[in-house]
């Protein structure tokens, strides 16, 4: 795959992406009966600590205002990679693994597509890009050595 081919796929994950997690954000404060309190409630019901709301809720934000414009994609999508996570495992211990029932398959592609998202980067036309992952995993020079 050329340059340009990452750039336009990069662009065209972030749109869906973005669009994605506007609708899901969506879901909870329009359709789903009592709101976002009571999803909220439903996952402290669950057992998780507050945190756990809070942190999903923050990706899921995060996800709808950055993805779109592309504003530090990568980090974005590693940000929501935990999300997915948690989201995979709540839902196999519930209702299994297939999408049919309402398993874990969903989450586990929403997974792939994020961590797809923080491997291509940004794409095209990003309002404020990502550090490239070489530029992250670079190691500053030692000590008294030029740069």
């Amino acid at each position: 795959m050329g340059q340009m081919d990452a750039r336009l796929g990069g662009l065209l994950l972030r749109l869906l992406l973005g669009g994605l997690f506007i609708a899901h954000l969506y879901w909870k404060l329009a359709i789903l009966p009592g709101g976002l309190e009571a999803w909220w409630a439903n996952l402290i019901r669950a057992g998780y600590p507050a945190i756990v709301p809070a942190y999903v809720l923050s990706a899921e934000i995060a996800g709808a205002l950055l993805l779109i414009p592309g504003v530090l994609t990568r980090y974005v999508a590693l940000y929501a990679v935990p999300m997915m996570v948690g989201a995979a495992h709540y839902w196999l211990v519930r209702k299994g693994f297939y999408f049919t029932k309402a398993g874990a398959e969903l989450p586990l592609v929403w997974l792939a597509l994020l961590w797809n998202q923080a491997v291509l980067g940004d794409g095209r036309y990003a309002l404020l890009p990502s550090p490239s992952l070489s530029a992250l995993m670079r190691r500053p020079p030692a000590q008294g050595q030029p740069a």
